[in-house]
């Protein structure tokens, strides 16, 4: 069994994966623990799959999963299910938090945490974005009714870094029912319903202006939120 799995989810990525999955290969490599990369290729109609196909091939601890799902969250609810690491992360394919902030996750995964966050709204984060005001602003607002509806206490749920331990990736992501944007939300109220530890680190966070996060993500988002509290409220996340 490997230490870490890492899963980068991908939808037409082709420009941005070589780099990615270069500097992920090149931390790993100094590593003295063992490890996957699962990239979860989202039925992509560019490069994608042929470069992950490349990776599989020359580097068997890369693995190219094609997954027939629609949206982020169920493409990464298949690549959990397919992982086997002792730790299991997920980061997105544009590399905006780079794997190195693993480091930073290892004393609180090893120390009792079974779900660690990459977060830009704790102290110690820092960030480089260039997205217009109207999605900044739409974040923040967007942050403040999740906290209040579904995630007291959580700063920023939404940040695409994030490791679960195997114990808890084994209960959360079979209980997971929303495959768009709305995922993370309801993943990490699983992990508390669940009565699993979470613990929020700070993170340094890149957004060059090519997200794939448009303003329709933010209603789906809303929709989702939701359907996660009448889930939550009819007990369907409980232990």
């Amino acid at each position: 069994m490997p230490k870490l799995s890492i899963i980068i989810p991908a939808y037409n990525e082709e420009k941005r994966l070589p780099t990615t999955l270069q500097s992920v290969s090149d931390y790993l490599k100094k590593q003295n623990y063992s490890w996957e990369v699962i990239v979860a290729d989202n039925a992509s109609t560019d490069g994608t799959g042929r470069i992950a196909e490349e990776w599989s091939k020359k580097d068997k601890a890369f693995k190219h999963l094609v997954v027939h799902e629609a949206g982020k969250g169920a493409t990464i609810k298949r690549a959990m299910e397919r992982a086997v690491g002792e730790y299991r992360l997920f980061m997105d394919a544009d590399n905006a938090t780079t794997l190195d902030h693993i480091e930073f996750f290892w004393p609180h995964l090893e120390g009792g945490y079974d779900v660690v966050i990459g977060s830009i709204e704790v102290a110690g984060s820092t960030i480089e974005e260039k997205a217009g005001w109207h999605r900044r602003f739409l974040g923040k607002l967007a942050k403040l009714i999740i906290r209040f509806v579904a995630l007291p206490g959580i700063m920023d749920s939404q940040r695409g870094f994030k490791c679960f331990s195997k114990r808890s990736a084994e209960i959360v992501f079979k209980k997971q029912t929303i495959g768009r944007w709305g995922f993370d939300i309801e993943i990490l109220l699983i992990s508390r319903r669940n009565g699993f530890k979470i613990k929020e680190v700070p993170v340094q966070w890149k957004n060059l202006g090519e997200s794939k996060v448009t303003l329709g993500a933010y209603v789906s988002t809303f929709i989702d939120l939701f359907k996660i509290k009448l889930n939550d409220l009819a007990g369907k996340y409980k232990a």
